[in-house]
């Protein structure tokens, strides 16, 4: 919820482009940060825990983030957020992957994605009609409510359905050693690279994305957050789309595929006219984020072996979701300086040569 807000929270406390980002940084960073230990307590007291803090953790930070009253006690208690969050990915993963057979893998990390998905695409359109009547304080604070009761709820759940357990020991016949292979560390970094790289890029904008047409089409604050929905709403098909591609197909040429069409989308935003083309540009944007997703999930379990597999993991969830609070601030202050066209062109630009660079060291690889 935190970015279709952005707008509410720049007008409250008078930010400028560079304030904005900080806002958002201060969640991704801690966010990123703390994947990797995570990923590490996960696999020493279980998943049940770290999933559960992940919720209503999370939910926690979230009311008191409502409940603050300056900027630096708002950005204080989303770095809480990032912290509480962090562990969900690295000790669920491993888990939903040891439950399916291989050929299966992609397809179930995409369905799997479909739930945080959904939930992006919802939040524009219940900030919409929460804000409206509560403010931005608001949406956080009565939506924090229920989830961190459904938190409690899902930690009885988990219980009853085993997992109660090491991630590794849950249903150990769904992993496999990978064995070695000529240039597989190679390709895994370069694949990481291209990877975290482009949803880096890609969150960065999406975070600016509201106050881009809030600044540049002069529409309102409101109607830029239901706008935003237009870019998760990918999520609900573009996951399980990528998922089954890369199943079929090998992650690698779909990664190359989403992550290449993402530089010229970048570079049209400021150069078509609002409406139905600004619309596609957004659904693309969300195609290429949601698409990717479950593909590099799906490659670095298959390349990866049991004992090392959760910290790689960590490693790729501290750069694709820490990674963007960090260029965030970046790009603001060149949003400040040279404004969105320049600043679209130089992202959109670095998002073609790093895949360019990248499909050397993967080229004939299709996992």
């Amino acid at each position: 919820m935190l970015i279709p807000l952005l707008p509410f929270i720049r007008d409250e406390f008078a930010l400028d482009y560079t304030q904005a980002g900080w806002v958002v940084s201060a969640f991704m960073v801690s966010y990123g940060i703390s994947q990797l230990p995570a990923g590490w307590l996960a696999d020493r007291i279980g998943p049940r825990i770290v999933i559960t803090i992940g919720i209503s953790g999370v939910a926690l930070s979230g009311l008191l983030v409502g409940l603050s009253p300056t900027y630096i006690m708002v950005v204080i208690f989303l770095v809480l957020l990032g912290v509480m969050g962090g562990g969900y990915h690295p000790a669920s993963i491993p888990v939903l992957s040891a439950s399916v057979e291989s050929k299966y893998r992609g397809r179930a990390l995409g369905l799997h994605q479909i739930g945080g998905t959904a939930s992006h695409f919802l939040a524009p359109l219940i900030v919409f009609y929460i804000a409206s009547a509560l403010g931005w304080r608001g949406s956080f604070i009565w939506t924090a409510i229920p989830i961190i009761v459904f938190g409690i709820v899902f930690y009885v759940l988990l219980g009853w359905w085993g997992y109660t357990r090491k991630a590794g020991q849950e249903i150990s016949e769904g992993y496999t050693e990978t064995p070695a292979a000529p240039n597989r560390l190679r390709r895994l970094v370069a694949f990481l690279t291209l990877s975290i790289v482009g949803q880096i890029l890609i969150v960065a904008i999406i975070s600016f994305i509201p106050l881009f047409l809030v600044d540049h089409f002069g529409i309102s604050e409101k109607a830029a957050a239901g706008m935003l929905a237009l870019v998760y709403s990918a999520g609900f098909w573009a996951g399980p789309l990528g998922g089954y591609l890369s199943d079929r197909l090998g992650a690698v040429p779909v990664m190359l595929v989403v992550t290449l069409i993402a530089g010229p989308v970048i570079y049209f935003l400021d150069l078509v006219p609002y409406g139905i083309s600004i619309g596609i540009l957004l659904v693309l944007i969300g195609m290429s984020l949601d698409s990717r997703m479950p593909v590099s999930e799906a490659y670095i379990t298959s390349q990866t072996s049991e004992r090392n597999r959760s910290t790689i993991l960590g490693i790729y969830y501290l750069g694709s979701r820490g990674g963007p609070g960090v260029i965030m601030p970046v790009i603001g202050y060149l949003i400040d300086q040279v404004g969105f066209h320049k600043s679209f062109t130089i992202v959109g630009a670095i998002m073609v040569v790093v895949t360019l660079v990248c499909s050397i060291w993967l080229w004939g690889s299709r996992d």
